[in-house]
């Protein structure tokens, strides 16, 4: 390819959603291994279930995506035009769907499978010797007192525009067990959002003895900004006793997590995916993968997106990126962590639909830890919204350990409601 040729193709593909969040060195690494490709009308371009060659990108003439049946879909979410792109679907490393050439000459750009590592920014993956964890650094606080601690959003901690509720119910049971004996593990937590919290200041945790028995201590945490108090956690920790144990929760049957691709990598294979709307793949695409300090595996993939109807209920499995030390104080405060991260918001999946957003704000988070466990390895998190009714909706969850033990149970109350402008910004909620 000539030099013109090749700055016309870079000034191409920085047009492509997929690549603008690359950087103009990247794109010409990319035009140096590209394959013209060309298709007449009605060849087909790539056939469901054919392993993936690459990523294809539109450069002239249009091409449809065909539905598991064969049937054309009407809609124009699914007539690809220049700067459009798929590639594998969100199933492996197959086409999900025909493509079909419906102008008179189609013309792709194909990049080679062999060379997909020049779509990557950064690894996706965090190496589980990391230390220390980004999760223990999220759920660090400095003492000011004996009762009186401060905690940060730090650099990598998921925010969403606003301090995130785990980050809230973890840093604060981190306060609460500061003050306890040892000897004493958390057991149950109820916690109330009472403001949204700032992520450019710190936050200041005022533990409350509420109670100091033999077997049994209760603390109340109240999360301070600007000099108001934002959430309230209580409390509940017990010493190690002896006493019955039965189990009638049976954890459902599910692919291992080592058989599943992580949040991350499944939220890059819906970027290619032609058979989710073109539009949402664009969207998708321009947006920073942030990732997490918690490792997601959904057990059941989906094409539902934020504006398709969906059942209110999830399952996957998690663990925290990195190798936590056996303190199983800590190892409860991540979880507390991890529980609200993908909770509250499986209420608004009946009720999602095209060019409507929505908006789920916690208002109350419990969680009753059953048995001991480890937060650094696998945990199968089982949720379900039962009813949303006047604005609020209850959601229940189970998590259960790889031998199938009850490990934590879970409720959130939720606000439900349909936004036209979702802007986070400090204080109430309502």
């Amino acid at each position: 390819m000539n030099t013109t040729g090749s700055s016309a193709v870079v000034e191409f593909l920085g047009k492509v959603p997929l690549l603008q969040r690359l950087t103009d060195s990247s794109l010409k690494r990319i035009t140096q291994v590209l394959v013209f490709k060309r298709y007449e009308r009605g060849e087909y371009v790539v056939r469901r279930d054919e392993e993936v060659e690459g990523v294809y990108f539109l450069l002239r003439g249009q091409a449809r995506v065909l539905g598991a049946d064969g049937e054309h879909d009407d809609s124009s979410e699914f007539l690809l035009k220049p700067f459009d792109f798929f590639g594998r679907g969100i199933f492996g490393n197959v086409y999900s769907a025909d493509v079909v050439a419906v102008s008179t000459q189609l013309t792709c750009l194909l990049l080679m499978s062999q060379h997909s590592s020049l779509l990557e920014i950064n690894p996706i993956s965090v190496s589980d010797k990391e230390t220390p964890c980004l999760v223990e650094r999220i759920l660090s606080l400095d003492p000011l007192d004996l009762t009186l601690f401060q905690g940060f959003t730090i650099p990598n901690a998921p925010t969403f525009g606003k301090v995130f509720g785990g980050q809230l119910v973890g840093q604060a049971l981190a306060a609460a067990t500061k003050t306890v004996d040892r000897t004493k593990i958390v057991h149950n937590l109820h916690s109330y959002f009472l403001l949204v919290g700032d992520i450019t200041i710190p936050i200041l945790y005022e533990v409350h003895h509420l109670r100091d028995g033999n077997n049994f201590a209760t603390r109340r945490v109240d999360a301070r900004q600007k000099g108001k108090t934002i959430f309230i956690l209580f409390a509940s920790f017990q010493r190690d006793q002896q006493g019955f144990d039965h189990q009638e929760s049976n954890m459902p049957h599910m692919s291992p997590p080592e058989t599943l691709v992580t949040r991350e990598e499944m939220t890059e294979r819906r970027i290619t995916d032609p058979l989710l709307p073109r539009d949402y793949r664009n969207k998708i695409a321009t947006e920073k993968i942030f990732t997490w300090p918690i490792d997601i595996r959904f057990c059941e993939p989906s094409y539902y997106t934020e504006h398709t109807k969906s059942p209110p209920r999830l399952n996957y499995w998690f663990r925290a990126r990195g190798k936590l030390s056996d303190d199983q104080a800590l190892h409860r405060c991540v979880v507390a962590f991890a529980s609200d991260l993908i909770f509250a918001c499986i209420g608004l999946n009946p009720h999602r639909k095209k060019g409507m957003s929505t908006a789920a704000l916690s208002l109350d988070h419990s969680l009753w830890f059953h048995r001991p466990l480890r937060a650094d390895d696998w945990l199968l998190f089982v949720m379900v919204n039962p009813t949303s009714f006047e604005s609020r909706g209850l959601t229940t969850g189970e998590m259960f350990n790889r031998k199938g033990e009850l490990v934590v149970s879970l409720t959130q109350e939720a606000l439900l409601k349909e936004a036209l402008t979702i802007k986070p910004i400090f204080g109430a909620k309502l």
